[in-house]
Formats: C-alpha cells, structure tokens, sequence
C-alpha cells in the first residue's frame, strides 16, 4: 500500500476523534449548559446534519482545484471549528463549532476514497478505502478512549483544543505525502450529477443511512446506557469505547479485504448480524460483561459494511465517482442525524435508555432488505433482454463492458 495512505489515515484520525468522542462527553457538556442529555445529542446530530449537507457542497467548491488541495483545505476547516468548540462560551456556539468542523469530514473522506483507490490497481480498491478508514477506526481505539478521559479528568475544553492539534498533524502529513492529483480531465460537475440517476447508486447510499444508523442508535447514548443501566462507574465508559474502537478497526479490516472478493454477501451477512446483535443488546445491557461483548461486535458489524458500501457507490459510480463518493460519506452521517434523534425520542417519551437499540435494529434490516433488493435488480439487469438503465438491453451493455 502506498505511503500516501498513511497521510490520509492521518487525517481520519483526527475526524474520528472529533466526531465520536463527543460520545463519552454527553453529560459533562450537559452538565456544563445546564442542558438534557438528549439536548446535548443535538451536537452529534449537527455534526451528522454539517457532513451530510457540507459533503456534496464542499466537493463541488473544489471541482476547480486538485484533490490534495482540497484535501488541505478541508483540514484547514476541521481545526477552526475545533477550535471554536473548544473555546464556546454557549451551548448554541459549540452547536455552531461541531458544524463548522463537520463541513470538511464528508468532503475529506469522499474525495480520500476517491484519491486511496487511484493509487492502487482494481483488485485492491476497497483496501486501499480501508486502509484510510483505519485512521478513523484507530482515533476509536486511542483518540476517543483519551479524548474522554482527558474531558472527565481536565475538562471537555481541553480535549477539543487537543483535536484541533490533530488537525494541524493531519494537514501537514497531507501536504508531505499525497501526490498532487489534479481532476480527472472532462469530467465536468454535470458528470458527477448524472450518477444520481442511477439507482443503484441510490439503493447503495440508503443502505449507508440505515446500516450505519443503526450503530449510532446505540453508541450515541453509550455513556447513560451503561452507567444507568448496566451499572458501570463513570470512568469506564472510556475502555468500552476502546472496546467499539477494537471492534470497528477488525471489521473495517475485514469488510476491505472481502469486499474485494464478494461484495454483496459481505453486506448480507454484515447488515443481518449487526440487525441480531442490536436487538439482542436490550437485553444484554443490563450484564455488564454481555453489554461489554455487545458493543465490540457493534463497532465490528458497524464498520465491515463501510469498505463494501463506498466501494459499491465507486464502481456504481465509476465514470465520475468524486460526488457520489462525498455524498455517500453524508449519507452514513444522514444516518447518524436520524438514529441520534430517534434514540433521543424514544429516550425522551420514557421507554429508557435501552430504546435505541430497538431503533438501531430495526434500521439495519432495512439495510438488510435493501441490499436484497439492489441485488435483484442487478441480476434482472443482467437477464438476456432486460432493458437497463439508458434503455439499453442487458446483452448489449455486456458487449460494450467486454
């Protein structure tokens, strides 16, 4: 694998750290703003909402500049709002500080897929995807376990003052690393819109929302879900994200690397499982070494289905991949706006803190039973005279591929 990935791993590692270590700091901040726990699940929802609208607004910004360029700008962004975070006086100024900083993470990791899978050849692709995306599983396993103690400990400030110092370590390994990759020649913004019409590229960014929604519902109130109900102290939520961490760097490992060899029955065995064990955390919740082994296969299914998925909307999306890639990242934050805020009704109307995972379960079978069906399509598709997309007949589609 290329050196260049590890620049782009870099960078994820500090956006992974900023978007999930907010996680362990709900009640502190809460408790600082004298605001609810679900109130304070607003800044995880806009983040999510920054990443889904700022990933295809971003992208098209930098259409006219080089990826690495863009890539360096959008770092540059990241460590503003950090820094803003760090230093807001109100609830409403660190709301606007997770948005700010949220505006470059669907930029960054649509337009690194893109550039990690021009450097390797076809048959790597998605491990390249993984090998950049295990910055962001990493800063789970390092990044967020220290993140929250140095917040329990010293105070949430501090921590964020800290991400923004991984802001400016990832800007500079970008601009020492990455080869300058100027934009493909012809391809043009119209090029990138076209893919929308493709639905398998739609099917594949709504399983993004609902799959990876459902490890939100859960993660997003960790830390109330195993202090009031499993019954750990304060102070251990931190190894428990260390534990989701470990788990999400093993799956989106293992989602790269068979990604590369059957895609779809990655995702059919990923969403089901995760669909099982989401469900099955209601219960196991309340048992503290269950709830453990719970969230490690949370964070392992969660993100085995993250290599397959992107990779599915670059091969969908092959003629022009750069857009679709970037509004993929906003979908899996789409669907991390939409499962924090349901976890916070269900929370909210009184059906306890172990509610969401219903939630969760209940999203990643439909991920499940959209990925049944993206596959039927494919294979009608793929039937001797099925017109497919463009009106071309399937035969006929074979012949110009081969």
């Amino acid at each position: 694998m290329p050196l260049a990935l590890l620049a782009l791993a870099i960078g994820a590692f500090g956006i992974g750290t900023t978007e999930f270590v907010i996680m362990g700091l709900l009640p502190e901040v809460a408790g600082d703003y004298g605001v609810s726990i679900p109130t304070a699940g607003y800044l995880v929802t806009g983040y999510a909402l920054g990443v889904m609208f700022g990933a295809p607004l971003m992208t098209v910004l930098g259409t006219k500049i080089s990826r690495k360029r863009m890539l360096m700008l959008l770092m540059g962004l990241f460590i503003v709002g950090n820094l803003l975070s760090a230093l807001a006086p109100a609830f409403s100024v660190m709301l606007i500080g997770r948005i700010v900083a949220s505006l470059a993470h669907g930029a960054f990791f649509g337009i690194g897929s893109v550039v990690a899978a021009d450097l390797v050849t076809p048959d790597k692709k998605a491990g390249a995807i993984a090998m950049m995306f295990t910055g962001l599983t990493v800063a789970n396993v390092v990044g967020v376990p220290l993140g929250t103690l140095v917040g329990q400990s010293v105070g949430w400030r501090v921590t964020f003052g800290i991400v923004a110092t991984l802001g400016v370590v990832g800007l500079a390994g970008i601009a020492r690393l990455v080869p300058d990759m100027p934009q493909a020649e012809g391809v043009h913004l119209r090029h990138e819109l076209a893919a929308f019409k493709n639905v398998q590229v739609l099917l594949a960014m709504a399983m993004t929302v609902l799959g990876f929604g459902g490890v939100f519902a859960a993660i997003t109130y960790i830390a109330p879900m195993m202090t009031h109900v499993a019954g750990f102290a304060d102070g251990s939520v931190t190894w428990l994200l260390v534990l989701f961490g470990l788990g999400m760097v093993g799956g989106n490992l293992v989602g790269g690397r068979f990604a590369d060899r059957a895609l779809m029955p990655m995702l059919y065995v990923s969403l089901g499982a995760l669909a099982v064990v989401l469900a099955l955390f209601t219960l196991t919740a309340h048992d503290k070494l269950l709830s453990a082994i719970t969230i490690a296969l949370i964070g392992a299914l969660g993100f085995a289905t993250v290599p397959p998925l992107q990779k599915r909307v670059l091969d969908q999306a092959h003629a022009a991949p750069t857009l679709a890639s970037a509004v993929n990242i906003g979908a899996f934050n789409l669907g991390n706006a939409l499962s924090a805020w349901l976890g916070g009704l269900v929370i909210a109307a009184g059906l306890g803190y172990t509610a969401p995972n219903w939630v969760g379960a209940a999203l990643a079978a439909g991920a499940l039973a959209l990925a049944l069906v993206s596959a039927a399509l494919e294979r009608r598709a793929g039937e001797p005279g099925t017109v497919v997309a463009g009106g071309a007949p399937a035969e006929q589609r074979a012949a110009v591929h081969h």
